[in-house]
């Protein structure tokens, strides 16, 4: 399903990216393995996803495009016992997350089944807003002193 997104952009200045975004999400919205999303500070976040049953080298972390890619699976081990039931859900999951610009993957750990991932918004100088000088017809012109430039009357 595409949309038209012209009507929008027609006083948006650098937003084409946006329809690229929702061309990106997933269409088929997964549950596993539940997450909470935490502002933690004035630009800092907190992901912590659920993941009982798996170690941090069963996990792996990618940030690529602005989006940062979850994967886990766990080696299947052969049991000796006979599961009567099972409802500890060790299967392999991929959860994509879509970052904002500027966003920066700080770290992440691994504790009592939780894995929290450190978000910090990072905005570099040069995206920072700035002043600019305006110069004019009314604005005063500037006098420059020097040995080639000849002095007015």
């Amino acid at each position: 399903m595409t949309y038209d997104f012209a009507p929008l952009f027609r006083t948006a200045i650098g937003f084409d990216r946006l329809a690229r975004l929702v061309d990106t999400l997933p269409q088929d919205a997964t549950t596993y393995p539940p997450y909470n999303i935490e502002k933690t500070g004035e630009e800092s976040y907190r992901l912590t996803l659920a993941v009982a049953g798996f170690s941090a080298d069963d996990i792996e972390l990618t940030v690529k495009d602005n989006a940062l890619v979850v994967a886990g699976r766990v080696a299947e081990e052969p049991s000796k016992n006979e599961f009567l039931h099972r409802g500890i859900a060790a299967r392999a999951f991929t959860r994509r997350f879509v970052l904002a610009d500027h966003m920066v993957v700080e770290g992440a750990d691994i504790a009592n089944g939780l894995l929290h991932v450190s978000i910090k918004r990072v905005v570099p100088e040069a995206a920072k807003p700035r002043r600019i000088a305006i110069t004019g017809a009314s604005a005063v012109p500037k006098t420059i002193d020097g040995p080639d430039v000849p002095k007015a009357a």
